[in-house]
């Protein structure tokens, strides 16, 4: 079984076996694999891909780039407009409350 195969069915302990098994010889490569291996032991449960598609979570990224360019990009990037870090943060937030359903949470908690 391929690593791509371990990692998309959750076998990820089957995985950090085959990464630890390996023995570069380059010092660079020896370290990434150090790094990688580190990378996948202290995210594993983020990585079991099957329990979330059981549950019907997407595993992929093309959801979330979508909807960010969908909620995020379709406003800030119309045509001649300019924005500043603070201007679009602050846009941003209010554009996510307001399609989540917490817009009227968003003032009552800046009432204060």
């Amino acid at each position: 079984m391929s690593a791509q195969d371990k990692l998309d069915n959750g076998r990820i302990e089957s995985l950090l076996t085959s990464l630890r098994a390996l023995r570069p010889v380059a010092t660079e490569a020896i370290d990434m694999v150090r790094t990688e291996a580190g990378n996948f032991a202290a995210n594993a449960e983020r990585m079991r891909y099957p329990e979330f598609r059981r549950q019907g979570l997407f595993v992929g990224t093309g959801v979330m780039e979508a909807g960010c360019k969908t909620v995020i990009g379709s406003r800030l990037k119309q045509s001649g407009m300019f924005w500043t870090v603070r201007g679009a943060n602050a846009l941003i937030a209010l554009r996510c409350c307001e399609l989540s359903g917490n817009f009227e949470d968003y003032w009552e908690a800046r009432r204060g």
